[in-house]
């Protein structure tokens, strides 16, 4: 499935289902300030929303449906920032009206139901990937070069923390059965992340998971995973102060990620290598990586994989693999021992 012929700019035309807040603040100016695409619609089941939005963001079509936003022949490629019980939904019928699909993560609430997105991609021959917009930016990419180069010896220990503080019941992430919850929304990112660094699944997970007593969201979560040549372990929460930093331990040294997921557009980020000659740090160089718009990346990188080159970043393969870890440790966090990962 190629880029639609009816227009004459070479340029990916994107649909944005919902005014998601992540659409509206991130993806959708990232996409317009990148060299590879334009957001020609975008649909809300509530007309006036969708054109408040559009005419916020100086975009051309507002629908008042998304089956509308799906009929539009001259969108290309569509972005779905929907609540996580309706991603397999809408993208399944995106991919079957001929649209590429940029999923939100988490792409589902399970492998299995992941699953089905590889089905319908096989069938309908167009590209569908998972919104982890760290596996494109510049401080990751580095990362994993100075593992693969030997930098810090043999990788042993991944070990992660991402926090924010929100108690809302009038959130989408405070519904369990819309798929709330703090490791669906952000402890997907330390799990991407180490099996990413790793390059391999872990075999088994265990959690420690506390739950909020009145909305039953997962609000604190504690893993371990277990890789062939490591480990990774992270705390991620919904209910806690603001934070997030990725280590990453090797035989001869250490690389910490200072801001690891939201990565500001703004300003440079830093990694710090520090090959251990002195618990205060004396010596670790640090790695200064220019501001970029992470965001306007991972669509340039979608736009190349429609135009067939190179691929997506994050396969349904790799996003049905990441969600078997989750699907693991929510297990373990019910029967409190270790759980074995779905191949």
């Amino acid at each position: 499935m190629g880029i639609g012929s009816a227009h004459s700019s070479n340029k990916i035309r994107w649909g944005i289902l919902s005014t998601a807040d992540i659409g509206l603040q991130k993806v959708i100016p990232a996409i317009q300030r990148s060299a590879s695409g334009q957001v020609v619609a975008i649909a809300s089941r509530d007309g006036d929303r969708a054109r408040a939005a559009a005419n916020t963001r100086g975009i051309e079509r507002a629908y008042g449906s998304y089956q509308e936003l799906l009929a539009d022949p001259e969108i290309d490629a569509i972005y779905n920032p929907l609540p996580n019980h309706l991603h397999v939904s809408w993208s399944i019928l995106a991919a079957e009206s001929g649209k590429h699909v940029l999923c939100e993560k988490p792409i589902a609430l399970s492998a299995v139901e992941a699953h089905e997105l590889l089905d319908v991609r096989n069938r309908t021959g167009v590209q569908i990937a998972e919104a982890f917009m760290v596996r494109t930016h510049p401080q990751w990419v580095t990362v994993r070069a100075l593992i693969a180069g030997g930098r810090i010896g043999e990788l042993r220990l991944v070990s992660g923390h991402f926090s924010y503080y929100r108690r809302d019941p009038n959130d989408i992430r405070s519904r369990v059965d819309w798929g709330g919850g703090a490791l669906l929304d952000i402890g997907c990112y330390p799990i991407t992340l180490s099996r990413w660094l790793f390059g391999t699944e872990p075999s088994d997970v265990v959690a420690q998971i506390e739950r909020d007593p009145e909305m039953k969201i997962d609000r604190l979560a504690s893993a371990l995973l277990r890789f062939p040549n490591g480990q990774a372990s992270f705390a991620c929460a919904g209910q806690l102060v603001p934070y997030q930093r990725m280590q990453i331990f090797g035989t001869r040294g250490r690389i910490e990620v200072q801001i690891p997921f939201n990565a500001p557009s703004d300003r440079s980020t830093q990694i710090i290598v520090d090959e251990g000659g002195s618990l205060h740090g004396d010596g670790a160089e640090t790695i200064e990586v220019p501001a970029i718009d992470q965001y306007a990346l991972q669509a340039d990188h979608f736009a190349n994989a429609i135009r067939g080159v190179g691929t997506v970043a994050v396969s349904i393969e790799d996003a049905i693999a990441n969600m078997a870890v989750i699907d693991a440790l929510f297990r373990s966090g019910d029967t409190r021992r270790w759980e074995k990962v779905a191949s």
